[in-house]
């Protein structure tokens, strides 16, 4: 028997106290300076456990985002459903929205969606550019990310696709900064807004978000005089002196 083998029988839960180990200290540190030594050091393991139960440390990271993401996708695609059903464009579009935001609240105090700590480890493992976390992110996210743009497309289809795409992204900030940092709006609205309400976190951002949605589409022939006529540039885009 190894001595993974006799870990395991020692320890049954050790799978998990290795997942737990490892999110929180991806979600403190970065993927890049966390090592499958800190993992097992953190997780009361053998380092032989982390590459018995999940091979390398991209399995371990890879399993840490389905864990968390398949049900919370899987709830997304039913409320998108639900809400492209809705006759209405503007309330279709606040549905939809609605169908985004609302799973990775409601899924905060369980594994799907993860709370805090994971949409903390998302924000840190988007930031810091690592390729293989990249492509994970997009194995999890991208159908369901495409699914939304495209339902949201189709209750506006003057704005442009690939403006969609642009305020979707914004959304996505908004939910990380929403569900990591919640004491920030209490403090600078010195306590007249909850920012660990939910309920309201959730309603502020879909209302927003709709209203960005609605805006108009950029006027880009228009911006692009703006940048060439700058006050710094010469008609033909040569610097001025």
């Amino acid at each position: 028997m190894t001595e993974p083998d006799r870990e395991k029988m020692r320890k049954p839960n050790m799978r998990e106290a290795i997942l737990a180990a490892a999110e929180e200290l991806f979600s403190t540190n970065g993927f890049n300076a966390v090592s499958v030594r800190d993992i097992a050091q953190a997780a009361g393991a053998n380092p032989g456990s982390v590459t018995y139960h999940f091979k390398t440390k991209d399995g371990l990271l890879l399993e840490i985002y389905q864990r968390h993401c398949l049900p919370m996708n899987h709830r997304r695609s039913e409320l998108l459903e639900a809400a492209k059903r809705v006759r209405d464009l503007h309330d279709r579009l606040e549905a939809i929205v609605r169908a985004y935001v609302l799973p990775a609240f409601s899924s905060s105090s369980d594994l799907a969606g993860g709370g805090v700590r994971f949409t903390r480890l998302r924000a840190i493992m988007s930031a810091e550019g690592n390729e293989v976390a990249r492509r994970i992110i997009a194995q999890t996210f991208d159908d369901t990310s495409h699914a939304f743009i495209d339902a949201i497309h189709e209750s506006l289809p003057h704005i442009p696709r690939t403006e969609i795409v642009w305020r979707s992204h914004f959304l996505l900030g908004a939910l990380y900064y929403t569900l990591v940092t919640p004491e920030r709006v209490s403090r600078l609205s010195r306590g007249d807004a909850d920012g660990g309400d939910p309920g309201e976190a959730i309603e502020q951002l879909v209302k927003s978000t709709v209203a960005s949605l609605q805006a108009p589409a950029l006027d880009r022939p228009a911006a692009a005089r703006k940048r060439t006529n700058s006050p710094n540039k010469s008609p033909d885009g040569v610097a001025a002196s």
